[in-house]
């Protein structure tokens, strides 16, 4: 399995991105797993439903299947899990695009947009590669051009760092 980062501030296009290269990877023939840090608190889950009862009365995890997806519901209870925890419990991949996690020291491209009036990450991050912008980096690091799609989808393939899998 490989793995890419893809930092940035909010409101940047991360999702974005990652939604146009993810019919590029797999036109390549690639399984591609997604996962996306969020500080916001979420659930999936809704009151009342059988699982999130089950969780309320304190199950540790629930896992929901039919016929269609799975999905597992895992409470931290204050201890969050490490990036490579969630990457050993994912399914088989053979590339995971990392959203968020800017400080993880893997290799990334950073999304900037000039509109939303954020600073640069790349001049404090060793790990990021080069950035997706619709503007000019400064110092001439590399860019691309956000629209680029092929562009960006072939530097993650030639950048992607291959994590051991279990």
């Amino acid at each position: 399995m490989k793995i890419f980062g893809i930092a940035g501030f909010s409101g940047s296009g991360k999702t974005t991105l990652i939604e146009r290269v993810l019919p590029q990877l797999a036109a390549h023939g690639l399984k591609v797993g997604v996962i996306k840090h969020t500080h916001h608190d979420f659930d999936i889950d809704r009151p009342g439903k059988d699982s999130w009862r089950a969780r309320a009365a304190g199950a540790a995890a629930v896992l929901l299947a039919s016929d269609h997806r799975t999905a597992v519901l895992t409470e931290h209870r204050d201890s969050p899990p490490a990036l490579d925890e969630l990457l050993a419990s994912l399914p088989p991949c053979d590339l995971v695009l990392i959203e968020g996690y800017k400080r993880e020291p893997i290799p990334k491209l950073e999304v900037h947009r000039a509109a939303t009036g954020k600073p640069w990450l790349f001049p404090d991050d060793a790990h990021i590669l080069a950035v997706a912008s619709d503007i000019p980096a400064p110092n001439d690091f590399p860019r691309i051009d956000l629209d680029a799609i092929p562009l960006i989808t072939d530097f993650i393939l030639n950048h992607a760092l291959s994590y051991p899998t279990a």
